[in-house]
């Protein structure tokens, strides 16, 4: 062969090799709260778990549904669910998956502690139909159905039994099981070496069933809470890429021409809640009874925050105001809702005194300082503002994990929390899980125990609705009822600001979620 034509073949098989694997280093403003995939339902956690655990059907990149555990799937009935199982897969310690592990991990995520539960209320059944066929039969016709299961991570049954995780920990009391520092899923990447507060290290798993489009070798997680030091660490090399990065520090991040931004919106709505079951406050000078039930009290807070000057300055132009508590991007959202009470401080001065406070008073307030974009300056400038009308907060601001158990708990009087309506992507997950009545199976991030009995009935109905039209208009008038009541203060969706080293693809989506599977490395 001739050299020039030797070459040629050479060139030829090389760009014809997959791209060399990488270790890829990235961090977060937080750690992963738990391993075990059923005792939390905090956004991060869930994520970070949907690169080690399954379900049934996941989200792609585009928060489109497709397969995963279940190769394909029909309904038989208005009610049931036939889905055949993928063959041939095994989760990371080797031992193979069935429908017994599907059917186990049923009956976990319906055991005391598990948070999973929230999300399957609608299910009545899981039956084994044999080795790889399983039917799920819901209560009433559900037809968002498979959006609701793409966080039923399914677990080994003998490694669960095994290793003392029969049961999820309950997080919220602080329990630990053999799942809670440890995990054995079937997804693309197996955990290897896990150091709370310290770092994650994960490992392409090489028998996973699907073909991986990353070229990764060695995953490390760190959790970084200060964004000075993870914006600092990031421009040192010491870490790949942040997800999630400081709005102020995107201008110097971009002079950096080792450095890229990725942006873009998020479907996170960030909003106050207030505690509407108590007789009388935790925190606040108001002896014998709740101003927070009083619904002139709650749109005096609305009315007296500017939500606008918030975008502004906080948020750095870089977020979008809430007039509901749902994106206007999420499945089903009615745009028409998605506007504000006007901002309006003397108003607000009025509704207090109508209501017996003209003088105000005094009450907590919960935030995270290392959870949301900008969250505790949110929360500073929220306390400036309602102090102009009399209503004077104590800031109570901690990090994520303490953040997360007091709210939990319901140790507070108005806190801040944010809904981006997922795993489902759909308004019906942020009707069910935050606004609907707390029971068992409904309202498992509805703190404040705000109840409304005709809501809950048109929640109902939206969850059975015989097509699109008819969901679409009962999660209108729903979401127009708890508007009416003012029952919480929408305040806007954030945005999605991540940074890496350049000539890193990491995929970004508007579910916030970095999936490992599709990152790749030059």
């Amino acid at each position: 062969m001739r050299p020039w034509a030797l070459a040629a073949c050479l060139a030829g098989l090389a760009l014809a090799q997959p791209a060399a694997a990488k270790d890829f280093t990235w961090a977060f403003n937080a750690d992963v709260l738990t391993l075990d995939p059923h005792s939390s339902n905090n956004t991060f956690t869930n994520s970070f778990l949907g690169n080690v655990y399954e379900a049934l059907v996941r989200h792609n990149d585009k928060i489109e549904i497709e397969p995963a555990l279940a190769e394909s799937w029909e309904r038989t009935s208005p009610t049931v669910w036939r889905f055949a199982l993928r063959r041939n897969v095994v989760f990371h310690n080797g031992e193979s998956f069935d429908a017994d592990d599907v059917l186990f991990t049923w009956r976990r995520v319906n055991a005391p502690g598990s948070l999973a539960r929230g999300l399957l209320g609608q299910i009545k059944e899981v039956r084994k139909v044999d080795s790889h066929t399983i039917e799920i039969e819901t209560h009433r016709p559900f037809p968002i159905l498979l959006a609701s299961i793409t966080q039923f991570y399914v677990m080994d049954e003998g490694w669960s039994r095994a290793n003392n995780a029969e049961n999820p920990a309950n997080l919220a009391q602080q329990q630990e099981s053999g799942a809670t520092r440890t995990a054995n899923g079937t997804g693309p990447f197996r955990i290897t070496d896990r150091r709370p507060d310290e770092r994650t290290v994960l490992e392409p798993h090489a028998r996973w069933w699907d073909r991986p489009q990353h070229n990764l070798t060695r995953v490390t997680f760190q959790p970084i809470r200060s964004a000075a030091t993870r914006t600092a660490t990031l421009l040192s090399g010491g870490i790949d890429a942040a997800v999630e990065i400081p709005l102020q520090d995107i201008p110097r991040l971009l002079q950096d021409q080792r450095v890229q931004v990725i942006e873009g919106p998020e479907l996170r709505t960030i909003y106050l809640g207030f505690d509407h079951e108590r007789d009388q406050l935790l925190y606040s000078d108001v002896q014998g009874r709740n101003p927070l039930k009083d619904r002139r009290v709650r749109e005096a807070i609305y009315r007296a925050i500017d939500v606008d000057a918030l975008v502004r300055g906080v948020m750095r132009g870089k977020a979008w105001p809430a007039g509901m508590m749902v994106s206007p991007f999420l499945a089903g959202a009615p745009q028409d809702l998605n506007t504000r009470l006007p901002f309006d401080p003397e108003m607000s001065r009025r509704l207090l005194a109508e209501a017996g406070y003209p003088n105000g008073f005094s009450v907590g307030i919960v935030c995270p300082n290392d959870r949301y974009v900008n969250d505790e300056r949110t929360c500073q400038a929220i306390a400036g503002m309602l102090a102009r009308v009399g209503i004077r907060l104590q800031l109570q601001s901690e990090p994520t994990a303490v953040w997360s158990r007091r709210t939990a708990n319901r140790d507070f009087s108005i806190f801040m929390l944010g809904h981006a309506g997922l795993p489902l992507a759909d308004s019906y997950s942020t009707l069910n899980e935050v606004l609907r009545t707390n029971s068992p199976t409904t309202g498992g991030l509805n703190y404040g125990r705000w109840s409304n009995a005709a809501f809950d009935t048109l929640v109902a109905q939206a969850a059975e609705a015989p097509d699109e039209q008819s969901r679409q208009r009962f999660i209108r008038e729903a979401l127009a009822i708890e508007r009416a009541e003012i029952a919480h203060v929408p305040l806007f969706q954030q945005p999605i600001a991540w940074a890496s080293r350049r000539g890193i693809d990491l995929r970004q989506a508007p579910d916030n979620r970095l999936r490992l599977w599709l990152v790749k490395v030059d």
